[in-house]
């Protein structure tokens, strides 16, 4: 596997979910290394300073250690689902929600998740800001089956980790919710064949050793027929 691209990834992680999303509904075949994040082994840390997941590493040497970069990588080479092409909007107003997500929503999500490391928070203001960012998603799939129109694109991939990490925060709470059409968006991604073809657990990587192939060949052809709508 010496001449494929190697990614660093990490199953619960929503940055990586993302980037292993795109790679698979592209066909784009890596090394995937599992890496245990408490323990990360040091080809991680030789490729990427940043030290976190996911990283790819290409065959020439180039090193990719943003999740966006990654995606925006791998479906610039083929994206069969036109991911990168909304049926409404443009790709600057999927960059614009994206960014929404991994700031301000992101930061409240890890405030209501993690509320011991960060003592100082106020839990119940993170909560406020976060569930009026999903009452938005949830108004904007009103209009439509995806946040851009009739077909998945980068924002939905982008988006769907992070609101299932924060649906996983107390479940009940998440189902009483008023938030029909999010409620159904996320359910359905998570149904889908596409999104079991990414969640395999893989025992963790160690140097030295070679990772796993992914997209395993069954996996990518699952996506394949249904890349127009992988949700």
């Amino acid at each position: 596997m010496s001449a494929l691209p190697v990614l660093y990834s990490f199953r619960r992680c929503p940055y990586a979910m993302r980037a292993r999303l795109a790679l698979a509904v592209s066909g784009q075949v890596c090394e995937l290394r599992e890496v245990v994040l408490r323990n990360k082994p040091h080809g991680l840390l030789q490729a990427s300073p940043k030290a976190t997941v996911p990283v790819l590493v290409l065959p020439g040497g180039q090193v990719l250690d943003q999740s966006l970069a990654i995606m925006r990588w791998a479906l610039e080479r083929h994206d069969p689902g036109r991911w990168l092409h909304p049926s409404h909007g443009a790709l600057a107003d999927m960059l614009a929600l994206i960014a929404e997500c991994d700031g301000p929503f992101k930061h409240a999500l890890d405030r209501c998740k993690y509320p011991s490391r960060y003592p100082e928070a106020d839990t119940a203001l993170a909560r406020t800001q976060a569930t009026q960012w999903l009452q938005g998603l949830d108004e904007r799939l009103g209009e439509h089956d995806f946040l851009f129109g009739r077909h998945a694109t980068l924002s939905d991939m982008a988006i769907a980790p992070f609101v299932r990490q924060f649906a996983g925060i107390n479940a009940p709470w998440w189902d009483a919710q008023p938030w029909p059409h999010l409620q159904a968006w996320l359910a359905q991604w998570q149904a889908s064949r596409l999104f079991e073809s990414v969640m395999h657990k893989l025992p963790a990587w160690v140097d030295g050793t070679e990772g796993v192939l992914f997209p395993h060949p069954a996996a990518t052809s699952a996506a394949g027929g249904s890349a127009c709508n992988p949700l």
